[in-house]
């Protein structure tokens, strides 16, 4: 393959532990970033914004967002769209496998593998 194509597989990569109730897969490439997050039940995600737009997609479980002031239920099989720089937060109404895509990539995930960023 040329070396600007790569292959990934969830399985090969290392499950990096964000809280006690969250933990995280991330692949990352020049401009976009997919990541495989694993939500506990009761699980929170406090208010936050990045300059990222983000598409959260529920493979397994519900989180219900905030929104500018909106509570927003999504669940298995459904896609949240959520513009860059629009403060929200997240709450695991059951135990949540979730894939996110954000572009650009969230450079602060990246740059601080193994800290606390939401």
């Amino acid at each position: 393959m040329p070396a600007q194509i790569r292959l990934h597989r969830w399985d090969e990569i290392a499950l990096e532990k964000v809280t006690e109730m969250i933990s995280r897969k991330i692949v990352s490439g020049e401009r976009e970033m997919l990541a495989q997050i694993y939500l506990k039940r009761g699980a929170l995600v406090p208010m936050h914004a990045h300059e990222s737009e983000q598409m959260t997609y529920i493979l397994q479980g519900a989180l219900r967002f905030l929104i500018s002031g909106e509570e927003i239920t999504v669940r298995e099989g459904e896609v949240l769209h959520i513009p860059a720089r629009t403060p929200h937060q997240a709450e695991a109404l059951e135990d949540t496998l979730e894939l996110d895509v954000f572009s650009p990539i969230r450079s602060e995930w990246v740059d601080a593998a193994g800290e606390d960023n939401p």
